[in-house]
C-alpha cells in the first residue's frame, strides 16, 4: 500500500476539506480541544516515568508548545469572535487506544503510548496540509501553514523518542502495525468537522 504522509496508510477522505470549510468554527473548536490533548498526553507521560530523563527533556518543550498552539487557536476563534464551545469526545483516539498492546514491561508500555502520539500528529500534520493548500480562507490557511511544520516536528520526536526504548526498526514494524489499523479505522467513517473524523 502506498504511503502518504508521515507514513499514514490512507489518506483523508477529500470530502473533508469542504466540510472542513463550511464548519470552521467546529474545526477551530475540536482543534483547540487537539491541542489541550496533546499537551495533556505528553505531561501525562512525563508525570508517569519522570525516570526518563530524556523523555522529560525532549517532552518539556513540546507541552509548552502544543499549549501556545491551544492559545494561537483560541486568538483565530476571537478574531472571529467566536467561543470555544464544549468538548466532544474524540472516538477517533478512543479506537486507537483500543489497538494498542496491553502487558509486557514498563518500556514496551512506554514504546506504544510514544508511537500513538506519534500517530496522531502525523494525522493532524496530514489534515492542517489539507486546510493549508485547499481553503479559500487565506488567513486560516496561512494559520494552518504554520502549524504544519511544528506538528511533523511533534511526530519525529515522538518516533525518535521510541527509538530510546526499542530498536530502531521494532519502533518501524509497530509504526507501521498502528498506521494499519488507524487507516481501517478512518476508512468506514463519513468526513466530520474535526481534526480527526
Amino acid at each position: 500500500m502506498e504511503k502518504h504522509v508521515l507514513g499514514l496508510e490512507l489518506p483523508t477522505d477529500p470530502r473533508w476539506v469542504n466540510i472542513a470549510e463550511m464548519n470552521i468554527r467546529e474545526i477551530l473548536v475540536d482543534h483547540a480541544y487537539c491541542e489541550q490533548k496533546a499537551a495533556s498526553n505528553a505531561i501525562s507521560l512525563i508525570i508517569k516515568y519522570p525516570e526518563r530523563k530524556l523523555l522529560v527533556e525532549m517532552l518539556t518543550p513540546l507541552v509548552a508548545e502544543e499549549w501556545s498552539h491551544f492559545a494561537r487557536v483560541l486568538d483565530e476563534l476571537h478574531k472571529r469572535g467566536l467561543t470555544l464551545g464544549p468538548n466532544r469526545k474524540d472516538e477517533y483516539v478512543d479506537k486507537l487506544q483500543t489497538i494498542l498492546r496491553k502487558g509486557g514491561g514498563k518500556d514496551e508500555q512506554l514504546v506504544e503510548k510514544l508511537l500513538l502520539s506519534a500517530l496522531i500528529e502525523a494525522r493532524s500534520c496530514e489534515r492542517f496540509s489539507l486546510l493549508r493548500d485547499h481553503i479559500d480562507d487565506t488567513v486560516l490557511a496561512e494559520f494552518y501553514g504554520g502549524l504544519f511544520e511544528s506538528e511533523a516536528r511533534h511526530h519525529s520526536t515522538y518516533v525518535q523518542m521510541a527509538c530510546q526504548f526499542a530498536p530502531a526498526e521494532v519502533v518501524r514494524a509497530r509504526l507501521d502495525e498502528l498506521a494499519a489499523a488507524e487507516a481501517e479505522i478512518i476508512a468506514p467513517r463519513d468526513p466530520l468537522p474535526r481534526m480527526h473524523s
